[in-house]
């Protein structure tokens, strides 16, 4: 917890300054009010005494009251604002650290167990910040300040005060060593509901379409009972506190009357009174430390589970990036050039190599592409590129420089990426395809156009509502999967990259629309570099090179007919799709 709190800021701790007066402030007039009632005490006991005198104690006691009302309502604000805004900073520090993760970091956190974190658990602590300023702050304060009070007002009653305290004391001890191994779990529950929900959520069309919904429900009640009878276990456990501190106050009170009878009862007449003034003071105060213990309580039970929030949120904070930024940004001789020497790539937790000493050069203005079985290794290579994976071994070349030693801004500037799953976030279709910032300046209308026309989209966009400011949904979930495709590709035209990365973007698409967008493409992109992953033979045929992968091996490079003639993979991959004449006549 305490990593965590070095994320506050010079004004937070302003804040907590403010508050720690206020609350001294607070507690003082709290613990001067009982002065008052013994003095009231006294003067009606007293003979003689004015009614003046005793309304004019009253005052003062009304006065401090509305003094301790005004300084919890603005600790109140100053607390409830300083947990707010310490909840907004650790949940834009989770955002940006999660945005550096690479492929690797994100497969290691999880999605949901990353959305949990980001909510339910920094929820935990903005609560425990919250309500834990005011109580954390006045409890131990009141109950010191309350003991040293009631020190002299009786031994008797502060040998009761003292025994139920103990009892405070290890009935939270108690639950304290019940209940905090399980709020970690509780957590790790929390996160596994989350991603049983959001993957139901995912897959809803193919649990429906394979009748799949009991299914799909008896696996959700699995995890959702696991975590709703691990909460019932907690609260029951909880539920115990408040019936045996109730106990403890009322008891206490009893105990204070009991014995003051007792004491009062056998004391010389001029003492009665002055035991009866204590006694009505020693109640008060009695009720002040218990209520102190009770404050302490409530924040032993926020805190094993703010706690345990805290340690996740810090895990995410403190994970070391494995993909390290470099530093240069600068401008280069080359333009447009990649080149892959002797470079193999297995992922983290694999034994095996997926790539293996793959060596190969593009040039400015020339097609690459790559073709190969499932599971070649064909979309992991061109991953390499953008640094979502780095290179196990060798090194990638992007105009002369080594991919690491790029500041990632700079290298990503340089990248047109069409990913294989074409992704659409939330906003309009001129959004959409004018997304991020591509190093260059601001994103034109025209050029929104201009990139759309060259991806074979202005049919349909000019066919919807608002035309390029029509909304598209999260996911793209209102448009085909072609349409979806064919925005991606503008998406990457937009920027106007040096280097394309086409990652099978033309699967969704009709012969037809491949073969008109292809065109266009190689017109308007003649100066960059296209690198191509594809399963069609036909998206490939005009490359100027054709890398052909098998097992992570590279077992051709070539020109089309190159590779009909020189690489049996190649040829094999070919004759499934296309006739013996066709690609003659390719």
């Amino acid at each position: 917890m305490s990593k965590l709190f070095k994320n506050f800021t010079k004004k937070d701790f302003l804040g907590i300054g403010i508050c720690f007066v206020l609350i001294l402030f607070q507690v003082g007039l709290e613990l001067k009010m009982p002065d008052y009632m013994s003095e009231i005490t006294r003067l009606v006991e007293t003979e003689g005494s004015r009614i003046g005198d005793i309304a004019l104690q009253g005052f003062y006691m009304l006065m401090c009251a509305l003094g301790s009302l005004l300084g919890a309502i603005i600790v109140g604000y100053f607390s409830a604002n300083l947990a707010s805004n310490f909840s907004k900073t650790l949940r834009d520090k989770i955002f940006s650290k999660v945005l550096k993760f690479s492929t690797k970091e994100m497969k290691e956190m999880e999605t949901s167990s990353l959305i949990t974190r980001t909510t339910n658990d920094i929820t935990q602590v903005e609560m425990l910040i919250s309500m834990g300023l005011q109580m954390i702050v006045k409890a131990p304060i009141m109950a010191v300040w309350a003991i040293l009070k009631i020190l002299n007002k009786g031994l008797e009653w502060s040998i009761l005060t003292a025994i139920c305290v103990a009892v405070i004391l290890i009935t939270i001890g108690i639950l304290m060593v019940t209940v905090l191994p399980r709020f970690a779990k509780v957590q790790k529950l929390i996160d596994k509901v989350n991603g049983v929900t959001r993957e139901n959520l995912t897959g809803i069309r193919v649990i429906r379409a394979f009748n799949a919904e009991k299914f799909q429900m008896k696996r959700f009640e699995v995890t959702n009972n696991e975590l709703t009878n691990m909460q019932l276990f907690n609260q029951r456990m909880f539920s115990i506190m408040h019936p045996i501190m109730m106990l403890i106050m009322n008891g206490l009170t009893l105990g204070i009357y009991f014995i003051g009878a007792n004491l009062i009862n056998s004391a010389l007449l001029d003492e009665k009174i002055i035991l009866f003034s204590n006694m009505v003071v020693f109640s008060s105060y009695g009720m002040q430390v218990i209520s102190s213990f009770l404050m302490l309580a409530m924040i032993f039970m926020m805190w094993p589970r703010a706690n345990i929030s805290a340690k996740r949120i810090n895990e995410v904070l403190e994970k070391e990036e494995s993909i390290k930024d470099g530093t240069f940004e600068g401008t280069t001789e080359e333009e447009g050039t990649i080149e892959f020497k002797n470079v193999s790539f297995k992922y983290p937790d694999a034994d095996e190599y997926l790539l293996k000493n793959i060596s190969f050069k593009a040039n400015k203005g020339e097609t690459i592409a790559f073709i190969g079985s499932t599971g070649s290794g064909k979309s992991t290579l061109i991953n390499l590129i953008p640094r979502f994976y780095d290179a196990t071994e060798g090194e990638i070349l992007i105009d002369g420089i080594n991919v690491r030693d790029y500041k990632q801004s700079t290298l990503h500037n340089k990248i047109g990426y069409v990913p294989q799953k074409a992704v659409m976030f939330t906003g309009s279709v001129t959004e959409n395809v004018s997304y991020g910032d591509n190093g260059q300046g601001d994103i034109t209308e025209e050029k929104v156009k201009e990139a759309i026309r060259v991806a074979q989209g202005t049919d349909f966009v000019e066919k919807m509502e608002e035309q390029y400011n029509s909304h598209i949904a999260r996911g793209g979930t209102n448009i085909s999967g072609g349409q979806k495709q064919r925005l991606a590709i503008a998406r990457a035209i937009a920027r106007n990259p040096e280097i394309y990365i086409f990652d099978d973007s033309f699967s969704a698409l009709d012969y037809k629309t491949d073969a008109t967008l292809r065109r266009e493409l190689k017109r308007y992109t003649k100066e960059a570099t296209s690198i191509i992953v594809a399963q069609r033979i036909g998206t490939i045929l005009n490359a100027d090179k054709i890398v052909v992968l098998d097992n992570g091996n590279c077992v051709g490079i070539g020109t089309h007919k190159e590779l009909l003639k020189s690489c049996d993979v190649y040829k094999e991959i070919a004759l499934s799709q296309l006739s013996e004449e066709e690609l003659l006549d390719a």
